[in-house]
C-alpha cells in the first residue's frame, strides 16, 4: 500500500507567472526572494498562504507571490490579515508593509495589533522614503535629512519602528537587510514560527530616491547581535531583574545607529497568549470549527445557522 505523502514546494512553486517591475537595484527584490525561500523551506502549501499588502512600492509584493493575495487600502494590511488569521487561524498569514503604510497612515493599527498578539508575521519594507510617489519623507527618515527628492531637509523626526513594536506589546521582533538573502531567510523563518504577532523590519536601499543610505553605506556597517551572543529570549520563569536586563539590551541595540548598525532578533516572548487562544478559552468550539470552515448553508442553499445558543449563552451571563 502507497503511503501519501506531503508534496515539497520549491522556491519556483511560490513564484507567481508575472513581471516584477521595481525599479533595477530595489532591495523589494531581496526581500521577496527571501520570502520565496523561506516559504519553501518551511514545507508550508500555497493554498495554506495569505500574503497582505497596502500601498506602496511594497503593495506589489503579494501579486509576486504564488498564494492567496489581498491588496488593501493604505495602512489597512494589518486589519485585514487579522480578520483572515480569525477566520482561518490554520492559515499562515503574512502582512508585507512599506515604513509609510506601517508607520504613517497605518500607525493607530501597527499600535492597537500588538495588544492583541495574533499569530501574524508582519514585515515591514525600510526604504525611509515614500518610493511610489515621487520619494517623499517617511516616518522613519531622521529629522534633518535631505534625500535628492527633497527639496529641503527633512522637517519631521523620524519612528523607530522596533521600539514602537516593543512598546505596544509585539512577541517576536527582529530586524534584516535586503541584501543579505541568507540571514532574511532565517529571520522570516523564525518569525513566522513563532506563536503570536511577529515584527520583522527590513532595511533595504531605494537607488531611484534615497541617495544617503545606499548599498555602499550600509556596506560594514551592518552586523548580527546574536552572532555577537546577544540573548533575545525572555525565559518563562523570568523574575524582574531578569527582564529589566534584556529590555536594556534591547533598547541599547534599537537605538544604536551610525557607525554599527544591529541586525537579527531582538525579543522572543513566548509567555503571552496569543489572540486565538484567548479566544479559544472563550469557545472551546474555535480551533474544531472555526468561522471559515464553518459550513452555514445546505445544499439547497438554506442557511444552517441556529443563533439561538449564541443568545441563550449571553444570557446566561
Amino acid at each position: 500500500m502507497a503511503v501519501e505523502t506531503k508534496p515539497r514546494w520549491t522556491v519556483k512553486d511560490f513564484r507567481a507567472p508575472y513581471e516584477v517591475d521595481w525599479c533595477p537595484g530595489c532591495g523589494d527584490f531581496g526581500i521577496l526572494n527571501a520570502i520565496y525561500q523561506a516559504l519553501a523551506q518551511m514545507g508550508v502549501s500555497p493554498h495554506e498562504t495569505v500574503v497582505v499588502g497596502g500601498i506602496g512600492c511594497s503593495g506589489k509584493a503579494q501579486y509576486y507571490v504564488n498564494a492567496y493575495g489581498v491588496h488593501t487600502l493604505h495602512g489597512r494590511p494589518l486589519p485585514v490579515a487579522t480578520g483572515i488569521k480569525l477566520a482561518n487561524p490554520n492559515l499562515k498569514v503574512f502582512v508585507v508593509s512599506g515604513d509609510g503604510d506601517s508607520m504613517a497612515i497605518g500607525a493607530a493599527h501597527f499600535v492597537n495589533g500588538g495588544r492583541r498578539n495574533v499569530d501574524i508575521t508582519y514585515i515591514m519594507f525600510n526604504n525611509e522614503v515614500y518610493g511610489l510617489t515621487k520619494g517623499q519623507a517617511s516616518p522613519t527618515l531622521p529629522l534633518g535629512l535631505q534625500t535628492k527628492s527633497l527639496p529641503e531637509p527633512n522637517i519631521q523626526g523620524n519612528i523607530n519602528a522596533l521600539m514602537l513594536a516593543f512598546t505596544t506589546g509585539y512577541t517576536w521582533i527582529g530586524r534584516g537587510y535586503a541584501y543579505n538573502i541568507k540571514q532574511l531567510v532565517r529571520l522570516i523563518r523564525e518569525a513566522t514560527e513563532h506563536p503570536g504577532l511577529a515584527f520583522l523590519e527590513v532595511l533595504q536601499p531605494c537607488p531611484t530616491y534615497n541617495n544617503l543610505h545606499t548599498k555602499d553605506w550600509y556596506q560594514g556597517r551592518l552586523y548580527d547581535i546574536n552572532e555577537e551572543g546577544y540573548d533575545p529570549v525572555l525565559p518563562p520563569d523570568a523574575d524582574d531583574a531578569t527582564r529589566r536586563d534584556l529590555y536594556a539590551r534591547f533598547m541599547e541595540k534599537v537605538f544604536e545607529w551610525g557607525d554599527r548598525i544591529p541586525t537579527g532578533v531582538f525579543l522572543v516572548n513566548r509567555n503571552l497568549p496569543t489572540f486565538e487562544e484567548r479566544i479559544a478559552e472563550r469557545q472551546p468550539h474555535y480551533r474544531i470549527h472555526p468561522p471559515a470552515l464553518t459550513r452555514i448553508r445546505d445544499d439547497e442553499g438554506r442557511s444552517l445557522l441556529d443563533i439561538q445558543p449564541f443568545y441563550e449563552e449571553h444570557r446566561a451571563r
